[in-house]
């Protein structure tokens, strides 16, 4: 699957342009490592081993900078396990909310639930409380099969 099919690469650079910066072959290195490594959450440090190989003269600070960058433009979404590191995931323009992971207390593998489990609950909330929710962030931990199976 050709990386720039998943993100449209032309709108990603105009919203840099309006921020002021550009689409640097480190940046772009950076989001392509995102997206080739889809569904892995990495870290920035993992991201950073990756984008490393291809483009070696970068720096962790340049990840790191690019990554918070990305996530103010809306193109990955941080994700907190409760393990103490970040990890990063790009945003598909087609989801109007993040996805629901499953966590694995034992081999820490991380599952993505693609259906949105919650429309009916949000409808009420919102009817109820007139609030409009506008996204929700949902972890379920657990034992996943293969440990349970070992």
């Amino acid at each position: 699957m050709e990386v720039s099919n998943l993100i449209d690469m032309d709108a990603l650079k105009e919203n840099l342009k309006k921020k002021g910066y550009k689409l640097t072959p480190q940046r772009r290195s950076i989001v392509d490592t995102i997206i080739e490594n889809e569904g892995q959450h990495l870290t920035a440090e993992e991201i950073y081993d990756k984008v490393k190989k291809s483009c070696p003269e970068i720096g962790l600070a340049t990840v790191y900078r690019t990554i918070l960058l990305l996530e103010e433009l809306g193109v990955i979404s941080r994700l907190e396990l409760n393990d103490g590191c970040n990890r990063y995931e790009i945003m598909h323009s087609n989801e109007t909310h993040r996805h629901h992971h499953l966590v694995c207390n034992n081999c820490h593998k991380v599952l993505e639930v693609q259906d949105d489990l919650l429309e009916d609950l949000e409808a009420a909330i919102e009817k109820q409380y007139k609030f409009k929710i506008l996204d929700h962030s949902v972890k379920f931990y657990g034992i996943c099969d293969e440990c349970q199976n070992s």
